[in-house]
């Protein structure tokens, strides 16, 4: 049985931020979230779940509205 390998791709979050007009600058400055960690997201990269939570109470929104999980 083949293992299903799991990547997580934040393209909803970007999308969703140029909907509502806001930039990273902006998010991070609501969040108190790194640059790093926006580096990597940036690059499509695991973060800490919390990081991940503040940026939706700070969107108003919920984790399927930022992040993608794809299998492949």
């Amino acid at each position: 049985m083949k293992k299903e390998r799991i990547k997580v791709n934040y393209k909803p979050l970007w999308k969703m931020m140029i909907d509502k007009d806001i930039s990273k600058g902006e998010l991070r400055a609501k969040t108190g979230i790194a640059p790093s960690t926006f580096a990597k997201m940036s690059n499509n990269e695991y973060v800490a779940l919390d990081v991940l939570v503040r940026i939706c109470n700070a969107m108003n929104c919920g984790l399927d509205d930022i992040v993608e999980i794809e299998k492949y």
